[in-house]
């Protein structure tokens, strides 16, 4: 259960970051409401996923795994450049996150 929690506070801390730009600087409402209660919901199950796992583990794998995808996301859905340093990066990133994986996490 707790991989599923932190599952989801990625997600829609991933979900509510790809939003963002869609709020123009907050002065669009819908889109506003819709990242900051993205936001609130990424913080609540990660609070929740911080009950049974380590922060230190917890934090990195939330925001590395986070990383990734929305430098991802934005190379696919935003037209960002896809050099190849941004994509070597993005690979360090995902070993980063499979080595504290094999490092013995709960």
């Amino acid at each position: 259960m707790t991989w599923i929690l932190l599952g989801l506070a990625i997600a829609a801390e991933v979900v509510a970051t790809a939003v963002l730009p869609r709020t123009e600087g907050f002065r669009r409402l819908a889109p506003s409401i819709a990242v900051a209660s993205l936001y609130v919901v990424a913080f609540y199950f990660l609070a929740q996923t911080l009950r049974t796992l380590e922060l230190g583990i917890t934090y990195a794998l939330w925001a590395g795994i986070g990383t990734a995808a929305i430098a991802l996301i934005g190379i696919l859905y935003f037209q960002e450049s896809a050099s190849m340093k941004k994509i070597g990066g993005i690979l360090c990133i995902v070993a980063g996150v499979v080595v504290l994986n094999l490092g013995g996490v709960a």
